[in-house]
């Protein structure tokens, strides 16, 4: 495809830019070459259709199946497996080669079924346009596929339908689109014709454009297509998310680099043990092979298998918890989480408008429950007694063309929240609906804002009367009242002042965020009234009833959640479409801190700016797809972790731009979770919070294993060093075969237990660890280095015993391959909590580290006492006080730990203490 931006497919290059809202139909018109009544002959689409492309998005090029495959070979960790199976191929151990073989092949099997890729999201993005259109052409309408659309058709959309291409409306009556998934703005959009007379107006605000994949909800209208395909906002979207470089989860970065130190690490002993060796006369090819052995046992080569098996059951319980891990080094990245951008509708609100209060000339009602339930009730706030709300709920009940169904709504969200409110106030809709059959009605237009219809009725007095119930825009309906609605069922005529409270009232509630709609109603003689008659001259003089106020509800849980993840020093913000107000009111009822500003103000900082208020700032409102991804940016640049949350089109490109995407699994379009990399079947906030412990917990196990896998990385290198320096055994300290046993069949079952251990207590009451921060950090680096050298230490003494007292080499061999085994088990003790003591009730909260460590006695037992392990290892049977002194070292270690783990504790204390103390007065 071309680069130039006037090439895209769908646009005619001369009017790629243009701004199509601010044009007038007519000019509209004269630009495409079409006249609207008659539309494009067949000949001049498909010449045009020649032109600009099939309405299509540009399927991404995939790649072939082998290439995707063989690309998780490119990381460090499978580079590590590769290498350790090559050298044990040199060594001869071919069971281990063949085996390192294997998890190479599971790892990137493993890769390629569970990454979701970019692709994947574009060719989501096509599959939405598989669609029909009914287009005039020739002067006739016909139904096409979507593909054949081409700009200067007309397209004609009723209720239901899907707006195949972007276009100007041309005609509307009653029009109304659901753009969510385009702007995420959560209520359905009046559309009209006239001419927007600015430029630079965002894509909620032009109400005269309609947009490829948005809903028809209410109306009829015919749009005079201008852009398709790439062209349109969708592609303009789908570009943006083509162009999001994928990159490495902050766990695999850290992995990485770990992998690298421990490679140089091994690549160093390697190369002392040859100079050292040959330097005191041994030959190089038994130097090469015990130079070999010590690099496979120094290099923690079941890394790779671990850190997958410990994503895997992060993964799988977090599934049990709703959320569903796509890729899974995002499942660590999830629990380093800093910042959180959420979408407001369906994610930390319900989706579901909710009439929450209202307000008659002389009461004020508050109503309880949620969304589309019936279940809440309707208490009075103010003023006397009132017998019933009958005037108010038959309104609600009649004047109203939604339908709910099992919890599901057929209509407009705002009828239907008016439906379940006349429900909540005793009124069986649907059998009150047979029961008093509209004869007549006003639909509902953007021009007069208001909806009437009408009803045979018995009125006050027993006889017949037509009624008109009339809803619509307070200021609207105030103008066309003369009278109120008074306690008891009478009408009294409006004064000045009476209108003001009502104004004032509307202003009162709409300030709090809320959508306020007016309900009036006047009563006809039956006699004179005429169905077909000019009912528009009727709606003057009416009774106005109620205001009544609607919001889409937070979810109560999403409430708790926003707490826990501040307390866990995670900012929670939120994203959406929504008009500034309504967001400001829901965001503080959430517990969102921060003033609110709407995305054009963000993007009218400079980076500068935004980069020093966005801290500030806790709410975006009306914002374009460009505007998340801004944010997201901003947000890393600064070294947050950025999760980002999203159900439609419009989220995609942030939702790949950020370190953690997340797609609604119930609301989402396919383009944000092809894009994501997490999935809420829940489509619920509450569930990213548990889901970030749940990741917390994987990163704090996997430190686990990885310390003791680097401080018997720093043992055997400096055993063997030493060993060849302090000329105790030369470079023949242990045999390669003993060096994989400690480093298979003890440290590595010792150390997957502890990657699956149990959460740390308190893991939600620290702040998230900073994006570049090691997985090993310096100060534990330097312990894990002493536990290493009093590990070597022991070895090299219990080596030399062996020699000196008991005058074998190999028993002093074995003593240290039987010392190192119970050192493990001492070492693992100290180190799964680095603070706490190993002899807390948590010793004993994992049966499977218990287990493991039972094996590693049996298996020092097993190697030391069967004839088949001892011919196999080079080991001899030892007497109980060998065993005695194979003992000590590991409770010395024990005892050494535990006394460096209360300085450390005295130490965080006294901290503490200082922190928190109160000034000392001068």
């Amino acid at each position: 495809m071309s680069d130039d931006p006037g090439a895209v497919a769908g646009v005619a290059p001369a009017e790629a830019d243009a701004s199509w809202y601010a044009l007038a139909p007519a000019e509209v018109a004269a630009e495409l070459k079409v006249d609207p009544a008659g539309g494009l002959s067949t000949g001049e689409a498909q010449q045009r259709l020649q032109e600009y492309g099939p309405n299509a998005l540009a399927a991404a090029k995939q790649e072939p199946v082998w290439k995707r495959f063989f690309k998780h070979y490119q990381d460090y960790m499978q580079i590590v497996l590769v290498v350790a199976a090559l050298v044990s191929l040199l060594i001869a151990e071919y069971g281990t080669a063949i085996g390192l073989a294997l998890l190479t092949l599971f790892n990137a099997w493993l890769g390629y079924h569970q990454e979701g890729k970019a692709e994947e999201a574009a060719a989501s993005l096509g599959q939405m346009m598989k669609a029909m259109a009914k287009v005039r052409r020739d002067g006739d309408v016909v139904e096409l596929p979507a593909e054949q659309i081409v700009p200067g058709d007309i397209v004609v959309v009723d209720a239901g339908d899907r707006v195949p291409a972007d276009g100007r409306i041309i005609l509307a009556a009653t029009l109304q689109i659901e753009e969510g998934a385009l702007t995420g703005e959560s209520v359905a959009v009046e559309k009209d014709t006239e001419t927007i007379g600015r430029h630079d107006v965002g894509i909620g605000d032009r109400l005269n454009m309609a947009f490829m994949n948005t809903n028809v909800t209410r109306g009829h209208g015919e749009i005079l297509v201008t852009t398709t395909g790439m062209g349109s906002e969708v592609g303009h979207i789908a570009h943006m998310l083509s162009g999001q470089k994928v990159e490495k989860t902050p766990l695999t970065k850290q992995v990485d680099r770990l992998t690298i130190f421990i490679i140089i690490a091994a690549l160093f002993a390697f190369i002392a043990i040859v100079v050292m060796g040959l330097a005191s006369g041994e030959s190089f090819a038994v130097l090469f092979g015990i130079g070999v052995a010590l690099a496979v046992g120094s290099i923690p080569d079941a890394l790779p298998a671990v850190v997958t098996t410990i994503l895997s059951v992060g993964s799988v319980n977090m599934a049990k918890k709703n959320a569903i891990m796509k890729v899974l080094p995002a499942v660590e990245t999830l629990g380093s989480t800093s910042a959180i951008n959420s979408d407001k509708t369906g994610t930390l609100t319900l989706n579901q408008m909710t009439v929450r209060e209202i307000t008659t000339v002389q009461h004020h009602y508050t109503v309880s429950g949620e969304g589309y339930s019936f279940d809440g009730q309707i208490q009075r706030t103010t003023g006397d007694a009132e017998r019933d709300l009958d005037y108010v709920m038959f309104s609600c009940a009649l004047c109203n063309d939604s339908d709910i169904n099992d919890g599901e709504v057929v209509g407009d969200p705002t009828e239907a929240a008016l439906y379940v409110l006349a429900q909540k106030g005793g009124v069986d809709v649907r059998e009150f609906r047979r029961n008093n059959p509209r004869v007549a009605s006003v639909p509902f237009d953007s021009d007069y804002k208001f909806m009437a219809t009408f009803h045979r009725m018995p009125g006050a007095d027993g006889r017949p009367v037509i009624r008109a119930y009339v809803k619509g825009a307070p200021d609207v309906l105030l103008s066309r009242s003369s009278f109120g609605r008074m306690p008891g069922g009478h009408a009294e005529r409006l004064t000045d002042e009476m209108r003001g409270k009502v104004l004032a009232e509307n202003d009162r509630i709409a300030s709090q965020g809320r959508r306020v709609l007016a309900l009036a109603q006047r009563e006809f003689d039956p006699a004179t009234f005429q169905p077909s008659g000019d009912l528009m001259a009727l709606m003057q003089d009416l009774e106005i009833s109620a205001l009544v106020g609607e919001v889409d509800p937070p979810r109560a849980e999403a409430v708790a959640a926003i707490a826990k993840a501040k307390h866990a020093g995670i900012r929670v913000r939120m994203i959406t479409g929504d008009h500034a107000v309504t967001a400001a009111a829901i965001a503080d009822e959430l517990g969102i801190r921060g003033r609110a500003v709407t995305g054009a103000e963000f993007a009218a900082m400079s980076d500068a700016e935004a980069d020093s208020q966005v801290d500030g700032i806790g709410v975006i409102a009306r914002v374009a797809p460009e505007h998340k991804v801004r944010l997201v940016e901003v947000l890393k640049r600064k070294g947050n972790i950025v999760a980002m949350t999203g159900d439609g089109v419009n989220d995609a490109p942030a939702i790949a731009a950020a370190d953690i995407g997340i797609a609604m699994g119930i609301t989402g379009t396919d383009v944000a979770k092809g894009a994501a990399k997490m999935i809420l079947a829940d489509d619920n906030f509450a569930t990213i919070v548990a889901a970030v412990e749940e990741g917390r917990l994987v990163y704090d196990n996997l430190q686990k294993f990885i310390r003791i896998q680097v401080a018997n990385l720093f043992m055997f290198i400096l055993a063997f060093i030493g060993s060849s320096a302090f000329a105790i055994a030369g470079t023949a300290l242990l045999s390669p075969a003993q060096v994989l046993w400690i480093h298979m069949a003890i440290v590595a079952p010792i150390g997957a237990v502890m990657g699956l251990d149990l959460a740390t207590p308190g893991i939600m009451d620290r702040k998230p660890r900073p994006f570049n921060q090691p997985i090993l950090v310096r100060s534990m680096m330097v312990r894990l280095f002493v536990v290493g050298l009093f590990m070597a230490a022991a070895t090299l003494i219990l080596v030399q015993i062996g020699k000196t007292t008991y005058g074998s080499l190999e028993i002093g061999q074995t003593m240290a391959v039987v010392g190192l085994g119970l050192m493990n088990i001492f070492v693992a003790l100290n180190l799964r909590y680095p603070t706490e003591s190993a002899f807390g009730p948590a010793t004993v909260s994992n049966p499977k580290l218990l287990w493991a460590f039972a094996w590693a006695v049996l298996g020092s037992m097993l190697i030391t006492q069967m004839k088949v392990m001892q011919d196999l290892f080079g080991t001899l049977p030892l007497t109980g006080q060998q065993w005695l002194l194979c003992l000590v070292p590991g409770v010395v270690l024990l005892f050494l730990g535990e006394l460096f783990k209360i300085i450390l504790r005295a130490r965080q204390s006294k901290g503490q203490a200082a922190v928190s103390a109160p000034p000392v007065p001068a």
